[in-house]
């Protein structure tokens, strides 16, 4: 398929971070398949949807989990949370 203007502004990924960030629309679809917060304990005080840009970003680059950016959460160890969504 070649690339024509219509195409550009379709698949345009202005103002996300990363080229591998969710947009509002694909973070809408996801959203319902992830895990609900617990009843019990600390509540969660990283969002989900950064946590599954993180894990994006991951897969796209090959980097390993403490090499991510600081502008993903600071001190933040996804694998917990990976391995959930991996079930």
């Amino acid at each position: 398929m070649a690339w024509t203007e219509l195409t550009r502004r379709q698949h345009a990924r202005e103002g996300d971070k990363y080229a591998s960030d969710l947009t509002d629309a694909e973070w809408a679809s996801i959203a319902p398949f992830m895990p609900p917060p617990k009843t019990t304990g600390r509540p969660r005080t990283t969002s989900l949807r950064d946590v599954f840009n993180a894990i994006l970003y991951m897969a796209t680059t090959g980097c390993q989990w403490r090499m991510l950016p600081n502008d993903f959460a600071a001190g933040f160890d996804g694998t917990g949370l990976f391995l959930c969504l991996a079930q």
